[in-house]
């Protein structure tokens, strides 16, 4: 296993820069997940560490060892990427074993590994097999036994499990979590998918236009964004946000208000979070999921609209109606039977509303007294 150290670590293409001064820090035996949209640099920045792209800038480190300079095969990582690339003229136990052949690892040796691999993943019963007789699933595992036969000092996963379908995704993203808790391998994992990130990751690492814009655990991702992107991307159904104003009613008190549409109090204990955005236009940041059917009291945000689309999706509903000219979607429980058109309540805690400055993106948290600083940042 291998502590991974990326410092300043950049990638430009011609005159293109795709990855710009990356610093993260991987411990021994961490599952690392880097997530972002497509062509935020993720890949880019795994195939870096793989030995796959030279670096245009930076420094790689393996246990403080810098390994810029060493190929792929010295630097001991295995990597499982989006296609299986598994040769198909080769049974699932060749296909295994052919990376320790080449290294000339005594037969007896290669067996016992293939085996070994074989019975974590549980496809003993198909070492005999070709490739075409395998499902999508059952590739994939052999892709990952080729992997774990050859005991790499880090794994790099690369959208392993994109050409699968849900249910797949599903159980492979288990058999991923669980092979991590046996093997206790360093892992890297790129993907898009903000659910593989959240279920799979010790720590998440958010990519937007090739530079980390945060990173921590997926709940402190989740419950604490420092900006709007990281608040839109992590969570689904997605954030809503909803232009708003905080200001001063008559009688002194800070209120939140949604054009003509809403106005609510600002509870005594909010109001040292609200207050510096005092006089000026906000977004509102709320989750779906914080949402609460009725009438809320007085330290929350009540609502009562007509619903405009009511989507059922069987663990639960999805409710979106329009505010102040917003669509806004709440998600309610699975066995309410809602019809478009007629009314309903919701309430919104205060401490589960977020602040979003709409001149930097930055975000105040529920639990934070002030917008973030630039050493909130990674």
């Amino acid at each position: 296993m291998a502590r991974i150290t990326l410092d300043k670590l950049c990638k430009r293409f011609e005159q293109t820069d795709v990855v710009h001064d990356l610093d993260l820090s991987i411990e021994d035996g961490e599952f690392i997940v880097l997530v972002g949209p497509s062509g935020c640099g993720k890949s880019t920045t795994l195939r870096m560490i793989a030995g796959l792209e030279e670096s245009t800038a930076g420094e790689i480190r393996f246990d403080d060892v810098p390994v810029n300079h060493l190929s792929p095969s010295q630097r001991n990582v295995a990597m499982v990427f989006q296609s299986y690339a598994l040769y198909p003229h080769m049974s699932v136990a060749r296909n295994m074993a052919f990376a320790l052949e080449q290294r000339k690892v005594p037969k007896a040796q290669i067996e016992e590994s293939v085996a070994q691999a074989a019975r974590l993943l549980n496809i003993v019963e198909l070492l005999d097999r070709k490739p075409k007789a395998l499902s999508g699933g059952q590739r994939q595992r052999v892709a990952m036994g080729r992997a774990i036969v050859r005991s790499p000092d880090v794994f790099l996963f690369d959208e392993p499990l994109s050409n699968l379908d849900a249910a797949l995704r599903t159980q492979m993203r288990l058999e991923i979590k669980k092979l991590h808790q046996i093997l206790k391998t360093t892992v890297v994992y790129v993907t898009h998918d903000q659910v593989e990130a959240m279920t799979l990751a010790d720590r998440v690492v958010v990519m937007d236009s090739g530079r980390i814009v945060q990173v921590g655990s997926p709940m402190d991702i989740y419950e604490r964004p420092l900006t709007r992107f990281v608040a839109g991307f992590i969570g689904a159904p997605r954030m809503n946000f909803i232009p708003a104003r905080v200001g001063q009613g008559v009688d002194g008190a800070w209120e939140l208000v949604f054009g003509q549409a809403c106005r609510a109090r600002i509870p005594p204990d909010q109001v040292a979070r609200f207050a510096p955005f005092g006089g000026r236009a906000v977004e509102v940041g709320i989750r779906p999921e914080h949402f609460l059917e009725g009438q809320g009291g007085a330290h929350a945000l009540s609502l009562e609209v007509a619903p405009t689309v009511v989507e059922p999706t069987g663990a639960d509903t999805i409710v979106f109606f329009d505010l102040d000219g917003t669509d806004v979607s709440a998600r309610c429980r699975p066995d309410r039977r809602i019809a478009v058109g007629n009314s309903m309540h919701f309430a919104v805690d205060f401490d589960r509303i977020y602040l979003i400055d709409p001149e930097t993106g930055a975000v105040a948290s529920p639990d934070r007294d002030t917008r973030p600083t630039a050493a909130d940042r990674p």
